[in-house]
């Protein structure tokens, strides 16, 4: 279910010139607040806490998750050269999945690891808040991923979507309304937090074990039907 030629091609599309250079603003930006709020404010757990929460999990794993899993194979459906890989002897389930095995792997690189520096930057995993930060992020970029992986197979506007529902979504309504926290990633992936950390200083609007059956549903049916769309793909010359 893994093919290196695909997986080859999709690497090069995401971390493409224009979408490599996006994907290093918001973890260099997280990087660099967090040495100056070091600098100042000195060792704060507080402090560490909400910047991890409100910028790397609420802002930044989302739209490096937009960028990576609609770029895995948006541009390709938009532009028409989709129909090269199709025409290929490689089964269409197959591409889904490598493409979001690459998705991930690269939604982890950018927003997990610089999660986990600026933890340590910021209070030196105190609390265990750079771990529980760095594991919600890790199975936040699964989620989202496959999310936006499929609204790259379904629209055009893949992008749009993707944007409106990592900032508009995830970050007013599935942060503010207390029915739309349950179908929040952002709150899935705080549960995962929330268990890490000490009592206190992570809160979650989603008990972990729900949690867990959400990320799994969530990512397991987008991955699914992001394969079924794919298989729809009509070829030119196809009946």
């Amino acid at each position: 279910m893994y093919n290196p030629t695909v997986a080859r091609l999709t690497y090069r599309a995401v971390l493409g010139r224009r979408r490599a250079a996006v994907l290093f603003i918001l973890p260099g930006l997280l990087l660099l607040i967090a040495v100056a709020v070091r600098g100042f404010s000195g060792v704060d757990d507080q402090v560490a806490n909400n910047m991890l929460a409100g910028f790397a999990i609420a802002t930044m794993v989302p739209l490096i998750g937009v960028i990576a899993g609609t770029g895995a194979i948006g541009p390709e459906i938009d532009d028409g050269s989709i129909v090269y890989l199709l025409a290929k002897p490689v089964k269409r389930p197959t591409i889904i999945i490598t493409k979001l095995i690459v998705a991930i792997a690269v939604t982890m690189a950018f927003s997990a690891i610089p999660t986990l520096i600026a933890g340590f930057i910021l209070n030196g995993n105190g609390q265990q808040i750079a771990i529980a930060y760095t594991i919600a992020a890790l199975f936040g970029s699964i989620a989202y991923s496959a999310l936006f992986l499929l609204i790259g197979t379904v629209s055009r506007n893949a992008v749009v979507i993707g944007l409106i529902y990592a900032l508009v979504w995830e970050g007013v309504f599935g942060s503010l309304i207390e029915g739309a926290k349950t179908l929040s990633v952002q709150q899935w992936s705080l549960a995962l937090a929330e268990r890490i950390a000490a009592d206190g200083m992570v809160d979650s609007a989603v008990k972990l074990p729900v949690a867990v059956v959400l990320l799994t549903v969530a990512t397991v049916g987008a991955t699914w039907y992001a394969g079924q769309r794919l298989k729809v793909l009509k070829l030119a010359g196809e009946e």
